[in-house]
Order: structure tokens, then sequence, then C-alpha cells
């Protein structure tokens, strides 16, 4: 399996969603669709980014 570095988009998606995730729980700011499932949205962004290096054309 080649890796190879994920696109700008595949990138910055996974970066704002972990940036929400964290302000969420650093700083208690209530934010819709996150706040309480902090741990889901970084595993998401997490699982992107990989997908992004794994997989061609994201």
């Amino acid at each position: 399996m080649v890796l190879k570095s994920p696109g700008i988009l595949t990138y910055m998606l996974s970066v704002i969603l972990t940036v929400l995730a964290l302000v969420s729980v650093m700083f208690s700011a209530s934010i819709p669709y996150i706040s309480g499932q902090e741990f889901w949205v970084i595993l998401v962004a997490q699982l992107v980014l990989i997908f992004g290096c794994v997989m061609r054309g994201l």
C-alpha cells in the first residue's frame, strides 16, 4: 500500500473538525452537533485524514 499526501480540502476538513472539538472541550463552548460528541468528532476527523492519505482522489 502506497500512502500519499491528502488533498487540501480533505486536510482542512480534518483540521476544522479537530479544532471545533478541541474548542468545545477546552473552552466549554456550546457548538451545535459537536458539544457532547467531541470524541466522535475527533474520530471522524482522523478517519477523514486517514482515508485522504490512503485513497486516490480525496
